[in-house]
Protein backbone atom coordinates (compact mmCIF):
# COMPACT_ATOMS: atom_id res chain seq x y z
CA UNK A 1 0.00 0.00 0.00
CA UNK A 2 1.24 3.46 -0.91
CA UNK A 3 0.62 6.34 1.47
CA UNK A 4 1.30 10.06 1.14
CA UNK A 5 2.55 12.42 3.82
CA UNK A 6 2.94 16.16 3.49
CA UNK A 7 6.40 17.36 4.53
CA UNK A 8 5.94 20.46 6.68
CA UNK A 9 8.64 20.40 9.38
CA UNK A 10 12.31 21.11 8.75
CA UNK A 11 13.10 17.46 9.43
CA UNK A 12 10.48 16.27 6.94
CA UNK A 13 11.66 18.74 4.29
CA UNK A 14 15.17 17.43 4.80
CA UNK A 15 13.85 13.93 4.06
CA UNK A 16 12.17 15.36 0.96
CA UNK A 17 15.47 16.83 -0.23
CA UNK A 18 17.51 13.72 0.60
CA UNK A 19 15.31 11.17 -1.19
CA UNK A 20 17.15 11.48 -4.55
CA UNK A 21 20.45 10.74 -2.76
CA UNK A 22 19.32 7.13 -2.37
CA UNK A 23 17.47 7.00 -5.71
CA UNK A 24 20.62 8.01 -7.63
CA UNK A 25 23.27 6.51 -5.38
CA UNK A 26 26.28 5.53 -7.46
CA UNK A 27 24.98 7.27 -10.60
CA UNK A 28 27.94 9.14 -12.16
CA UNK A 29 25.71 11.69 -13.92
CA UNK A 30 23.48 12.88 -11.05
CA UNK A 31 24.60 16.10 -9.33
CA UNK A 32 23.37 16.48 -5.75
CA UNK A 33 22.24 19.82 -4.36
CA UNK A 34 23.56 21.31 -1.14
CA UNK A 35 21.00 19.94 1.30
CA UNK A 36 20.81 23.01 3.54
CA UNK A 37 20.35 25.38 0.58
CA UNK A 38 17.58 23.23 -0.87
CA UNK A 39 15.75 22.99 2.48
CA UNK A 40 16.06 26.76 2.91
CA UNK A 41 14.58 27.36 -0.53
CA UNK A 42 11.43 25.51 0.64
CA UNK A 43 11.21 27.60 3.82
CA UNK A 44 8.32 30.05 3.58
CA UNK A 45 10.14 32.40 5.96
CA UNK A 46 13.32 32.49 3.89
CA UNK A 47 12.31 32.31 0.23
CA UNK A 48 10.33 35.41 -0.88
CA UNK A 49 8.74 33.50 -3.75
CA UNK A 50 6.14 32.42 -1.18
CA UNK A 51 4.84 35.99 -1.10
CA UNK A 52 3.27 35.20 -4.47
CA UNK A 53 3.15 31.40 -4.48
CA UNK A 54 1.90 28.45 -2.49
CA UNK A 55 3.59 25.07 -2.37
CA UNK A 56 2.95 21.67 -0.83
CA UNK A 57 5.64 19.02 -0.48
CA UNK A 58 4.63 15.36 -0.45
CA UNK A 59 6.48 12.13 0.24
CA UNK A 60 5.20 8.73 -0.90
CA UNK A 61 5.79 5.73 1.35
CA UNK A 62 5.60 2.00 0.64
CA UNK A 63 6.33 -0.58 3.32
CA UNK A 64 7.59 2.19 5.56
CA UNK A 65 10.16 3.40 3.01
CA UNK A 66 10.16 6.65 1.00
CA UNK A 67 9.61 5.78 -2.66
CA UNK A 68 8.73 9.15 -4.22
CA UNK A 69 8.31 12.89 -3.78
CA UNK A 70 6.66 15.87 -5.48
CA UNK A 71 6.23 19.59 -4.92
CA UNK A 72 2.81 20.96 -5.91
CA UNK A 73 3.06 24.68 -6.72
CA UNK A 74 0.72 27.54 -7.55
CA UNK A 75 2.38 30.75 -8.72
CA UNK A 76 -0.35 33.33 -8.17
CA UNK A 77 1.39 35.97 -10.32
CA UNK A 78 1.05 33.54 -13.21
CA UNK A 79 -2.56 32.72 -12.40
CA UNK A 80 -3.86 36.19 -11.60
CA UNK A 81 -1.73 38.51 -13.75
CA UNK A 82 -1.15 36.30 -16.79
CA UNK A 83 -4.42 34.45 -16.63
CA UNK A 84 -2.71 31.06 -16.88
CA UNK A 85 -4.77 28.70 -14.73
CA UNK A 86 -1.79 26.39 -14.27
CA UNK A 87 -0.97 23.97 -11.50
CA UNK A 88 2.78 23.57 -11.38
CA UNK A 89 4.71 20.61 -10.02
CA UNK A 90 8.41 19.91 -9.64
CA UNK A 91 11.05 18.09 -7.61
CA UNK A 92 9.23 14.99 -8.88
CA UNK A 93 11.21 11.80 -8.26
CA UNK A 94 10.06 8.22 -7.84
CA UNK A 95 11.05 4.58 -8.03
CA UNK A 96 10.05 2.66 -11.15
CA UNK A 97 6.55 1.87 -9.93
CA UNK A 98 3.72 3.57 -11.80
CA UNK A 99 1.43 3.25 -8.79
CA UNK A 100 3.82 5.55 -6.90
CA UNK A 101 4.02 8.24 -9.59
CA UNK A 102 0.23 8.09 -10.04
CA UNK A 103 -0.46 8.72 -6.35
CA UNK A 104 1.84 11.72 -6.39
CA UNK A 105 0.37 13.19 -9.58
CA UNK A 106 -3.15 12.54 -8.32
CA UNK A 107 -2.37 14.75 -5.32
CA UNK A 108 -1.11 17.53 -7.60
CA UNK A 109 -4.28 17.27 -9.69
CA UNK A 110 -6.44 17.31 -6.56
CA UNK A 111 -4.90 20.59 -5.38
CA UNK A 112 -5.22 22.09 -8.85
CA UNK A 113 -8.92 21.23 -9.09
CA UNK A 114 -9.56 22.55 -5.56
CA UNK A 115 -8.12 25.90 -6.68
CA UNK A 116 -10.11 26.00 -9.95
CA UNK A 117 -7.05 25.62 -12.14
CA UNK A 118 -7.37 24.27 -15.66
CA UNK A 119 -4.25 22.19 -16.24
CA UNK A 120 -1.10 20.88 -14.60
CA UNK A 121 2.42 21.17 -16.00
CA UNK A 122 5.78 19.91 -14.86
CA UNK A 123 8.39 19.39 -13.89
CA UNK A 124 8.91 23.10 -13.29
CA UNK A 125 9.95 25.21 -10.33
CA UNK A 126 8.52 28.34 -8.78
CA UNK A 127 9.83 30.70 -11.49
CA UNK A 128 12.02 30.98 -14.57
CA UNK A 129 15.19 30.93 -12.48
CA UNK A 130 14.39 27.44 -11.19
CA UNK A 131 15.11 24.08 -12.77
CA UNK A 132 12.83 22.86 -15.55
CA UNK A 133 12.04 19.78 -17.61
CA UNK A 134 12.36 16.02 -17.41
CA UNK A 135 15.35 14.60 -19.25
CA UNK A 136 14.33 12.83 -22.47
CA UNK A 137 17.75 12.38 -24.09
CA UNK A 138 21.29 12.69 -22.77
CA UNK A 139 21.26 10.39 -19.76
CA UNK A 140 24.99 9.72 -20.16
CA UNK A 141 25.99 13.37 -19.66
CA UNK A 142 26.65 14.82 -16.25
CA UNK A 143 24.03 17.23 -14.90
CA UNK A 144 24.61 20.75 -13.69
CA UNK A 145 23.68 22.58 -10.49
CA UNK A 146 20.84 24.29 -12.36
CA UNK A 147 19.20 21.25 -13.98
CA UNK A 148 17.44 18.11 -12.77
CA UNK A 149 18.71 14.67 -13.68
CA UNK A 150 16.38 11.68 -13.91
CA UNK A 151 16.27 8.01 -14.81
CA UNK A 152 15.19 7.06 -18.36
CA UNK A 153 11.99 5.43 -17.08
CA UNK A 154 10.49 8.77 -15.98
CA UNK A 155 9.05 9.57 -19.41
CA UNK A 156 6.96 6.40 -19.46
CA UNK A 157 5.40 7.37 -16.12
CA UNK A 158 4.26 10.75 -17.42
CA UNK A 159 2.79 9.15 -20.52
CA UNK A 160 1.10 6.37 -18.54
CA UNK A 161 -0.66 9.09 -16.55
CA UNK A 162 -2.07 10.52 -19.78
CA UNK A 163 0.23 13.52 -19.94
CA UNK A 164 1.51 14.97 -23.21
CA UNK A 165 4.49 17.09 -24.14
CA UNK A 166 3.92 20.79 -23.40
CA UNK A 167 7.32 22.40 -24.05
CA UNK A 168 10.66 21.18 -25.33
CA UNK A 169 14.04 22.38 -24.14
CA UNK A 170 17.47 21.87 -25.67
CA UNK A 171 20.82 21.84 -23.90
CA UNK A 172 23.84 22.60 -26.04
CA UNK A 173 27.57 22.81 -25.57
CA UNK A 174 30.55 23.82 -27.65
CA UNK A 175 34.32 23.94 -27.36
CA UNK A 176 35.72 27.33 -26.45
CA UNK A 177 38.21 26.82 -29.27
CA UNK A 178 35.24 27.23 -31.66
CA UNK A 179 34.83 30.83 -30.45
CA UNK A 180 37.28 32.34 -32.92
CA UNK A 181 37.65 36.16 -32.63
CA UNK A 182 36.83 36.55 -36.32
CA UNK A 183 33.21 35.73 -35.38
CA UNK A 184 32.74 38.82 -33.21
CA UNK A 185 35.80 41.09 -32.85
CA UNK A 186 35.08 43.29 -35.88
CA UNK A 187 31.35 43.47 -35.08
CA UNK A 188 32.23 44.32 -31.49
CA UNK A 189 33.99 47.54 -32.51
CA UNK A 190 31.32 48.44 -35.06
CA UNK A 191 28.41 48.01 -32.62
CA UNK A 192 30.14 49.92 -29.83
CA UNK A 193 30.83 52.82 -32.16
CA UNK A 194 27.43 52.88 -33.88
CA UNK A 195 25.32 52.79 -30.70
CA UNK A 196 27.81 54.43 -28.32
CA UNK A 197 28.00 51.41 -26.07
CA UNK A 198 30.71 50.15 -23.75
CA UNK A 199 31.28 46.97 -21.73
CA UNK A 200 31.56 46.80 -17.96
CA UNK A 201 33.88 44.21 -16.43
CA UNK A 202 34.28 43.41 -12.76
CA UNK A 203 36.86 41.99 -10.38
CA UNK A 204 34.92 42.36 -7.11
CA UNK A 205 31.40 41.17 -6.27
CA UNK A 206 30.65 44.35 -4.32
CA UNK A 207 31.16 46.40 -7.49
CA UNK A 208 28.40 44.41 -9.20
CA UNK A 209 25.78 44.89 -6.49
CA UNK A 210 24.69 48.45 -7.46
CA UNK A 211 23.79 47.12 -10.91
CA UNK A 212 21.90 43.99 -9.90
CA UNK A 213 18.42 45.52 -9.59
CA UNK A 214 18.81 47.03 -13.06
CA UNK A 215 19.93 43.64 -14.33
CA UNK A 216 16.77 41.93 -13.04
CA UNK A 217 14.64 44.70 -14.55
CA UNK A 218 16.35 44.05 -17.87
CA UNK A 219 15.86 40.30 -17.37
CA UNK A 220 12.11 40.89 -17.00
CA UNK A 221 12.03 43.06 -20.13
CA UNK A 222 14.17 40.68 -22.19
CA UNK A 223 12.20 37.50 -21.48
CA UNK A 224 8.66 38.87 -21.13
CA UNK A 225 7.54 37.49 -24.51
CA UNK A 226 8.68 33.93 -23.88
CA UNK A 227 6.06 31.35 -22.99
CA UNK A 228 5.69 30.57 -19.28
CA UNK A 229 7.65 33.66 -18.23
CA UNK A 230 6.96 34.88 -14.70
CA UNK A 231 8.57 38.17 -13.71
CA UNK A 232 11.06 38.53 -10.87
CA UNK A 233 9.56 40.74 -8.15
CA UNK A 234 11.45 43.37 -6.15
CA UNK A 235 11.60 41.22 -3.04
CA UNK A 236 12.91 38.27 -5.08
CA UNK A 237 15.66 40.47 -6.49
CA UNK A 238 17.12 40.87 -3.01
CA UNK A 239 16.91 37.13 -2.41
CA UNK A 240 18.62 36.17 -5.66
CA UNK A 241 21.21 38.89 -5.15
CA UNK A 242 22.30 37.31 -1.88
CA UNK A 243 21.94 33.73 -3.07
CA UNK A 244 23.69 33.85 -6.43
CA UNK A 245 25.78 36.92 -7.17
CA UNK A 246 28.42 36.37 -4.50
CA UNK A 247 28.61 32.72 -5.64
CA UNK A 248 29.66 33.63 -9.19
CA UNK A 249 33.10 34.77 -10.27
CA UNK A 250 32.76 38.55 -10.73
CA UNK A 251 34.80 38.39 -13.92
CA UNK A 252 32.14 36.04 -15.36
CA UNK A 253 29.44 38.73 -15.19
CA UNK A 254 29.42 41.13 -18.14
CA UNK A 255 27.31 44.25 -18.64
CA UNK A 256 26.90 46.58 -21.62
CA UNK A 257 25.79 50.18 -21.06
CA UNK A 258 24.95 53.13 -23.30
CA UNK A 259 26.46 56.61 -23.17
CA UNK A 260 24.15 57.52 -20.26
CA UNK A 261 25.14 54.39 -18.32
CA UNK A 262 21.77 52.73 -18.92
CA UNK A 263 22.05 48.95 -18.88
CA UNK A 264 21.28 47.49 -22.32
CA UNK A 265 22.66 43.95 -22.02
CA UNK A 266 24.01 41.50 -19.48
CA UNK A 267 25.36 37.98 -19.32
CA UNK A 268 26.01 35.66 -16.41
CA UNK A 269 28.32 32.68 -16.71
CA UNK A 270 29.07 30.19 -13.94
CA UNK A 271 32.03 27.87 -13.51
CA UNK A 272 30.84 24.27 -13.57
CA UNK A 273 30.37 22.99 -10.02
CA UNK A 274 29.13 19.53 -11.06
CA UNK A 275 32.16 17.47 -10.01
CA UNK A 276 32.61 19.58 -6.87
CA UNK A 277 28.99 19.04 -5.84
CA UNK A 278 29.36 15.30 -6.37
CA UNK A 279 32.37 15.31 -4.04
CA UNK A 280 30.54 17.48 -1.49
CA UNK A 281 27.62 15.01 -1.56
CA UNK A 282 25.13 17.54 -0.24
CA UNK A 283 27.23 19.02 2.55
CA UNK A 284 29.27 22.21 2.71
CA UNK A 285 31.17 21.14 5.81
CA UNK A 286 33.70 20.01 6.64
CA UNK A 287 35.15 19.63 3.12
CA UNK A 288 32.40 20.48 0.62
CA UNK A 289 33.10 24.19 0.67
CA UNK A 290 36.72 23.57 -0.35
CA UNK A 291 35.64 21.51 -3.37
CA UNK A 292 33.32 24.35 -4.44
CA UNK A 293 35.95 27.05 -3.94
CA UNK A 294 38.44 25.02 -5.96
CA UNK A 295 35.93 24.63 -8.79
CA UNK A 296 35.10 28.33 -8.69
CA UNK A 297 38.75 29.16 -9.21
CA UNK A 298 39.97 26.36 -11.45
CA UNK A 299 37.06 24.79 -13.39
CA UNK A 300 37.78 24.63 -17.11
CA UNK A 301 34.09 24.23 -17.95
CA UNK A 302 31.64 27.14 -17.78
CA UNK A 303 27.85 27.37 -17.95
CA UNK A 304 26.13 30.22 -19.76
CA UNK A 305 23.35 30.87 -17.26
CA UNK A 306 21.59 33.99 -18.56
CA UNK A 307 21.91 36.48 -21.40
CA UNK A 308 19.54 39.43 -21.59
CA UNK A 309 19.29 42.15 -24.22
CA UNK A 310 17.01 45.17 -23.97
CA UNK A 311 14.21 44.84 -26.57
CA UNK A 312 15.35 48.06 -28.29
CA UNK A 313 18.80 46.55 -28.87
CA UNK A 314 17.88 43.03 -29.87
CA UNK A 315 19.05 42.03 -33.35
CA UNK A 316 21.62 44.86 -33.34
CA UNK A 317 24.68 42.73 -32.68
CA UNK A 318 25.17 43.70 -29.03
CA UNK A 319 26.12 40.12 -28.18
CA UNK A 320 29.34 40.65 -30.16
CA UNK A 321 30.47 42.95 -27.34
CA UNK A 322 29.65 40.31 -24.74
CA UNK A 323 31.37 37.52 -26.66
CA UNK A 324 34.45 39.65 -27.16
CA UNK A 325 34.75 40.30 -23.43
CA UNK A 326 34.26 36.65 -22.57
CA UNK A 327 36.83 35.64 -25.16
CA UNK A 328 39.55 37.54 -23.31
CA UNK A 329 38.41 36.30 -19.88
CA UNK A 330 38.13 32.66 -20.96
CA UNK A 331 41.46 32.72 -22.78
CA UNK A 332 43.13 33.91 -19.59
CA UNK A 333 41.33 31.21 -17.55
CA UNK A 334 42.07 28.39 -20.00
CA UNK A 335 38.40 27.49 -20.45
CA UNK A 336 37.73 24.35 -22.53
CA UNK A 337 33.96 23.68 -22.63
CA UNK A 338 31.04 26.11 -22.80
CA UNK A 339 27.69 24.68 -21.70
CA UNK A 340 24.31 26.35 -22.14
CA UNK A 341 21.33 26.04 -19.84
CA UNK A 342 18.03 24.58 -21.17
CA UNK A 343 16.56 26.78 -23.91
CA UNK A 344 13.08 26.54 -25.37
CA UNK A 345 12.93 24.70 -28.68
CA UNK A 346 10.88 27.53 -30.17
CA UNK A 347 13.38 30.22 -29.15
CA UNK A 348 14.80 30.64 -32.65
CA UNK A 349 16.60 33.85 -31.73
CA UNK A 350 18.82 32.11 -29.19
CA UNK A 351 19.73 29.39 -31.69
CA UNK A 352 20.73 32.03 -34.22
CA UNK A 353 22.86 33.68 -31.56
CA UNK A 354 25.05 30.61 -31.10
CA UNK A 355 25.02 29.00 -34.56
CA UNK A 356 28.55 30.07 -35.53
CA UNK A 357 30.07 28.29 -32.51
CA UNK A 358 29.23 24.81 -33.84
CA UNK A 359 27.10 23.82 -30.84
CA UNK A 360 26.11 20.22 -30.18
CA UNK A 361 22.76 19.36 -28.63
CA UNK A 362 23.64 16.83 -25.94
CA UNK A 363 20.41 16.82 -23.89
CA UNK A 364 16.70 17.28 -24.51
CA UNK A 365 14.04 18.01 -21.92
CA UNK A 366 10.27 18.23 -21.93
CA UNK A 367 7.62 19.48 -19.62
CA UNK A 368 4.39 17.49 -19.60
CA UNK A 369 0.81 18.72 -19.38
CA UNK A 370 -2.57 17.33 -18.49
CA UNK A 371 -5.90 19.14 -18.42
CA UNK A 372 -7.73 19.13 -15.13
Amino acid sequence: MITLKEATTKSELKQFVKFPFSLYKGNPYWVPPIIKDEVDSFDKNKNPVFKDADAWFFLAYKDGKIVGRVAAIINWLEVNEQGLKKMRFGWFDFVDDKAVSKVLLDKVAEIGKANNLEYMEGPVGFSNLDKVGVLIEGFDHIGTMITWYNHPYYRSHYEAYGMVKEKGYLENKFLFSAAHPSLFSKANELVKRRYKLRPLNFTKSEDIMPWVDKMFDLFNASYAKLSSFVKITDIQKEYFKKKYISFINPEYIKFVVDESDNLVAFAIVMPSFSKALQKANGKLFPFGVFHLLKAKKHSKDVIFYLIGIHPEYQSKGVTAIIFNEYYHTFTEKGIVNCIRTPELEDNIAIRQLWKHFNPVTHKKRWTFRKDL
